[in-house]
């Protein structure tokens, strides 16, 4: 087993134990607990919560002061998918490959523990152990990098892309906002609990930000070359929505290279930050690679 693999392993029982129980012990309908719970419980690599930790483990920091943070993290991406999946946006049935959301509890349900997710995040973050600076500054980051300058934004800017063509820069601007956003908080609020400086914050807001548009990439890529069992949704969902995708837009040879250069940035990126980033190289090679 690799490092990621080791670290991951212990930091990922942490991170279900705290989304779990600060579910579990809500008190709230049980309809609405289950339906959080359900997608929480879907499945998926946890990478931003875990690139938050692993951050936080390269550089020095408390990793067990992140916890609470990390989990508010995973709280606001899996609300995304919940509403992502709505007859309203994407309209998808499968997540992971099980029923999206709204399929097993109704669309009104499937809403509704979005939204409860979402404001249980920011509270899991103003309950957690880190200094009151810290906190505010985590809270006001999350916030911008979740909302309408950030990955809703770039929500509104994807749908609007539907069914006509868009340029590179195009392209590149709403995954900034619609995934980027909450890779680079993770980079940065690991930082920041690290106790690092302003300018390494902003070497790993760009580090962030390269990966985040290789993670897209491969997820354009996987649109057209995976398969249902492997990727948890139906291949070629993007081309019927017509979406631009990078490989549409760029072919898949050059959508390939594109991958590869955004991937070799990042990991230029960390050894200007760091001697041996190990953690962080692997994380950074499994979001070049993955298959969900």
């Amino acid at each position: 087993m690799n490092a990621l693999g080791k670290f991951s392993h212990t930091q990922r029982i942490l991170i279900e134990e705290e989304l779990t129980s600060a579910i579990r012990e809500l008190n709230a309908p049980e309809t609405l607990k289950e339906s959080m719970l359900y997608s929480i419980n879907a499945g998926g690599k946890r990478i931003r919560p875990l690139l938050l930790l692993a951050v936080m483990e390269t550089f020095g920091g408390e990793t067990e002061k992140g916890l609470k943070t990390a989990a508010a993290l995973e709280m606001i991406h899996t609300y995304s998918l919940i509403h992502d999946d709505l007859p309203s946006m994407d309209d998808d049935d499968l997540r992971r490959g099980l029923p999206t959301n709204h399929k097993v509890y109704g669309e009104a349900v499937a809403i509704l523990a979005g939204d409860a997710l979402l404001t249980k995040s920011f509270e899991l973050v103003a309950d957690s152990s880190i200094d009151p600076q810290s906190k505010v500054s985590i809270i006001s980051m999350l916030s911008s990098a979740s909302g309408a300058e950030g990955m809703v934004g770039g929500q509104i800017a994807d749908i609007e892309g539907e069914n006509k063509p868009l340029s590179l820069e195009e392209l590149e601007s709403v995954h900034r906002r619609k995934t980027g956003r909450l890779l680079e908080f993770a980079a940065t609020a690991g930082g920041l609990l690290s106790g690092l400086g302003q300018n390494e914050l902003n070497q790993l807001r760009q580090f962030a930000e390269h990966i985040g548009l290789a993670f897209q990439i491969r997820d354009d890529i996987l649109d057209v070359e995976g398969k249902v069992e492997e990727i948890g949704k139906p291949v070629g969902s993007d081309e019927g929505r017509q979406k631009s995708t990078y490989p549409a837009i760029l072919g898949m040879d050059q959508a390939k290279e594109k991958l590869a250069y955004h991937l070799a940035e990042a990991r230029g990126l960390l050894y200007d930050l760091h001697e041996e980033p190990v953690l962080l190289l692997e994380l950074s090679d499994l979001i070049g690679s993955r298959k969900n």
